[in-house]
């Protein structure tokens, strides 16, 4: 059976497109598409995805009529957090280590829900 081979791109609606792209490329280093084709894309490290449906009542994305969220793979997450809030960013830890890492959350300035994970050095 064929399958695909990864997540090709994220795409979702802003009120802000430019400020919302400049935000994720200045706090969290997701460079914006190219203008041209001649111009490289962002590309991310090999890793681990999770692909995952939640029920419509689900409580994992805040707010009753937000459709998304996004979970980015950091390597130092104690470092990423001192540099979101050294930004003024407000960042909360999961203080639990859970066997696949650890976790934090923050919100994008349009309120769009940001998972941070840094991946347990034992996988599960």
């Amino acid at each position: 059976m064929e399958k695909v081979t990864g997540i090709g791109g994220v795409f979702f609606r802003a009120e802000d497109p430019s400020a919302l792209q400049g935000w994720y490329a200045e706090h969290l280093g997701v460079q914006p598409p190219p203008e041209t084709y001649e111009e490289p894309v962002w590309r991310q490290e090999a890793g681990p995805t999770v692909f995952a449906a939640f029920g419509e009542n689900s409580e994992h994305f805040g707010r009753a009529e937000q459709r998304w969220s996004i979970n980015f793979r950091v390597r130092d997450l104690d470092a990423m957090v001192a540099q979101l809030r050294g930004a003024g960013i407000d960042v909360e830890v999961d203080p639990e280590v859970y066997p696949n890492g650890r976790f934090a959350a923050l919100a994008d300035p349009e309120g769009n829900p940001v998972q941070l994970w840094e991946l347990s050095s034992t996988p599960p």
